[in-house]
């Protein structure tokens, strides 16, 4: 009789264990099933896919139009092309000074950024890890900085390059700019920096390292997902700049390609959609090639930053 009973009770354990089991394979089963996935998982993400890259697609789609196509849009279907041309992004290279504009933008988009991005690894390897006095409230200053808009700014940065002598060159640029690129790049290096171990740094004092050492062979190995998020984040907004660039250039040979795209190829009223979207396409393919490439470096910096 002992020996029935303890069977028994051998037994209901098991059994609730299979009925457990049992329950969660077949919810895991709903969760996973066909009709559930479409809705929750593709029908969203099919959309966000369409909104984004929509633009993309009608920008290339204009970029090869013939201008029958561009102006009849009653006998042509406007989201597709019959016939497409090239005429325009030949024309925009060889009849317009683009190429020019691009070095431009490409010039005063790398210098600016490695200038803003050298400020702020100092500033912020001073403002994480020397812990001062007031630390916190420099870095929280620093950042409120970002917020202020540069429309308020350009008027009295425009004053201040036209007395230096620099108004209508890239270098103009490239000392403006770093005002909008450091507080933010500071701020997102500042969250990485925190997320490194102290104890590296104590090891290495103690070994007789100083700062720079301790910089330049120990922090900024481990920090290369947060310099490489800081810089692509700092040359994408130089490279679409358009307030400065539009304020403190004026001559044609020394115009970015945002500003120029928009100057160079509206005669008055009348827009030339065809280079203007071919100049557009050909001005963002740097940037995707650039995002391809550091994506996942990218996201990871910005995770290790927000967990600050």
């Amino acid at each position: 009789m002992v020996k029935a009973m303890t069977d028994a009770a051998a037994e209901k354990p098991g059994t609730t264990t299979q009925v457990l089991t049992s329950d969660t394979q077949e919810g895991m089963t709903y969760l996973e099933s066909i009709p559930r996935r479409i809705v929750t998982l593709w029908l969203p993400l099919g959309l966000i896919m369409l909104i984004l890259l929509f633009p993309f697609y009608w920008m290339a789609l204009t970029s090869v139009k013939p201008n029958a196509q561009l102006i009849d849009m009653e006998t042509y279907n406007p989201f597709w092309v019959v016939e497409p041309t090239l005429d325009h992004i030949k024309k925009l290279l060889f009849g317009t000074q683009y190429p020019r504009w691009l070095w431009n933008t490409m010039y005063v988009a790398t210098a600016a950024t490695f200038l803003s991005i050298f400020a702020s690894v100092l500033a912020a390897y001073a403002i994480a890890r020397l812990k001062f006095r007031g630390s916190q409230v420099v870095g929280a200053t620093i950042f409120m900085a970002y917020l202020v808009p540069p429309s308020i700014l350009f008027i009295p940065l425009a004053s201040v390059i036209h007395f230096y002598g620099l108004f209508d060159s890239p270098l103009a640029l490239i000392l403006v700019y770093p005002t909008i690129l450091i507080p933010f790049s500071t701020w997102l290096l500042m969250g990485y920096f925190k997320t490194i171990p102290f104890e590296l740094e104590e090891c290495a004092l103690i070994d007789g390292a100083s700062r720079w050492q301790i910089l330049t062979k120990i922090i900024l190995p481990l920090a290369v997902p947060g310099l490489i998020s800081a810089f692509i984040f700092s040359f994408t907004l130089c490279w679409n700049e358009f307030i400065y660039a539009l304020t403190l250039t004026t001559s044609v040979q020394n115009k970015t390609v945002p500003v120029a795209i928009v100057s160079e190829l509206v005669d008055g009223d009348v827009y030339r959609w065809g280079s203007l979207m071919a100049g557009a396409l050909v001005g963002s393919l740097p940037l995707v090639v650039l995002y391809a490439f550091f994506v996942e470096h990218y996201v990871s910096a910005m995770t290790g930053a927000v967990k600050e």
